[in-house]
């Protein structure tokens, strides 16, 4: 039998972490459904879990995402530091 822990986040983007004989799978599910399936599947298999839930608001962090997908985009400004106050 495997034994192993389990965290989930369900905001935003959840992810599962699963320590299972020394070895850590992170699996990422990408909706609810996919999050209630694969805690069913851990439950099936008499696995103890634990949950653990964000302090951030959701919309922080979506505004957060955003900003990081916008510069991987092009789309910012940059800015000397070196220049800042001349």
């Amino acid at each position: 039998m495997i034994l192993g822990l389990i965290n989930v986040s369900r905001r935003y983007f959840s992810k599962i972490i699963l320590n299972l004989c020394m070895e850590t799978l992170i699996v990422h599910p990408n909706n609810k459904e996919q999050l209630a399936a694969l805690k069913a599947f851990i439950k099936a298999f008499k696995i103890s879990f634990e949950e653990e839930k964000s302090s951030y608001d959701r919309e922080f962090v979506a505004m957060v995402k955003q900003g990081d997908e916008d510069l991987k985009a092009g789309k910012g400004v940059s800015v000397d530091v070196d220049n800042l106050w001349k």
